[in-house]
């Protein structure tokens, strides 16, 4: 069904970019799919929305086919002029672009060697859990984290009904549903600690109230863009304590699991080099000013280049 709207969306916007182009009508021949051509080089709806993110096609598909259009000729122009002057023949980038094919070739094997790995791998709970144990003195909290509620009503009235609602006892979700807008997210939020530079971030005046009040203390009323807001805190971490597991739980699995990709690379190219060792298909010359033998060459030198994910 996804593949079918993307679908229609195209289409409607070839039709408006057939419009917008001067109000032709549609081609109904063998090109009606193409966007655009230099030279021999076509550029078809298919191709550009290939390249182009779908959220900016859901946004905006006449303008998102439209301004890839325009990019997509500028840089077909550039570069059929880089051919045409004998660019592609000079020796400096002949060597960058000899380099730049060796670079795409090594990353295309790691990540068909990664790619079946990763069928398999996943990390446990209980690994997790093992981490953070054996790492916890290494965890601390490098700022304030604060738990709060935050209510967003469309009226005074209604923001100081729920703020006295709260002080009277009434269970939050009750005062949430009631009164404020989009509830379940709010309540949602108010389980989570947040870092104090994060918690309602686009908001200055709340995070302002949330730094200045105090545990279970509930904020003025303060209207912010039209709408009427308030915060409670609820609880709150001071800097250089321990984050609880929870928190991290999802953070530590994706370090461990890069981890574990990171070794199994490392692993296979550490048989490639041995096997190419074994069928002496390698062979070093001492040249350099040194007193190393050329048989010393530590197999962890090749692998030290090896880059995190």
């Amino acid at each position: 069904m996804q593949r079918l709207n993307l679908h229609f969306t195209i289409i409607s916007a070839l039709i408006l970019l057939v419009l917008i182009g001067g109000c032709e009508p549609v081609d109904q021949g063998p090109n009606q799919n193409n966007l655009a051509r230099v030279g021999n080089e076509v550029l078809t709806v298919e191709d550009a929305a290939d390249q182009i993110p779908p959220f900016m096609l859901d946004q905006d598909s006449a303008s998102a086919l439209n301004r890839y259009r325009q990019d997509w000729i500028r840089r077909q122009i550039i570069l059929q002029e880089a051919q045409r002057v004998g660019i592609s023949q000079n020796a400096e980038v002949q060597e960058r672009l000899q380099r730049l094919r060796e670079e795409v070739l090594a990353q295309g094997l790691k990540d068909y060697v990664l790619a079946e790995y990763d069928q398999d791998l996943n990390i446990t709970d209980d690994e997790a859990r093992n981490y953070y144990q054996a790492h916890k003195d290494q965890l601390v909290l490098n700022e304030r984290y604060v738990r709060f509620r935050h209510l967003v009503t469309s009226t005074y009235e209604q923001a100081q009904s729920a703020r006295r609602d709260l002080m009277r006892g009434i269970e939050w979700p009750e005062v949430a549903r009631k009164y404020g807008q989009n509830p379940e997210a709010r309540i949602q939020e108010s389980e989570k600690f947040w870092p104090i530079s994060m918690a309602l971030a686009d908001n200055n005046v709340m995070n302002s109230m949330l730094q200045r009040i105090g545990i279970t203390e509930i904020s003025p009323v303060r209207r912010v863009q039209g709408d009427y807001h308030f915060v409670q805190l609820m609880e709150t971490r001071p800097e250089g304590d321990h984050p609880d597991l929870d928190w991290l739980i999802g953070q530590i699995k994706e370090w461990l699991r890069l981890e574990k990709r990171r070794r199994h690379f490392n692993s296979y190219v550490k048989n490639l080099y041995l096997n190419a060792q074994s069928n002496n298909e390698i062979e070093t010359f001492n040249v350099l000013e040194s007193n190393s033998n050329a048989d010393s060459t530590r197999l962890d030198t090749l692998l030290s280049s090896e880059t995190n994910e």
